[in-house]
């Protein structure tokens, strides 16, 4: 599993996030506090707090996929 910081802080950023996820067979889970969303669901995203930075979990088995899906995710995720 690879953890990261995203952020998500407008609806076509989301849009397009989850457009990009779902290319993907692996779990997405984002955190925001106590809640635990499935990142595939754009209605889960936005009962988010979208303001602040929100934690992805990418459950992949090998880091040679972990590197694909987290190029294809840098323009969300914060250094």
């Amino acid at each position: 599993m690879k953890t990261v910081q995203i952020s998500l802080n407008s609806i076509d950023k989301v849009k397009s996030f989850v457009n990009e996820i779902t290319k993907y067979d692996f779990d997405f889970d984002l955190i925001s506090g106590r809640y635990v969303i499935d990142a595939k669901s754009i209605m889960g995203i936005f009962s988010l707090d979208l303001s602040k930075p929100i934690q992805l979990n990418i459950h992949v088995e090998e880091a040679a996929e972990a590197d694909v899906v987290m190029e294809a995710l840098s323009a969300y995720i914060i250094e």
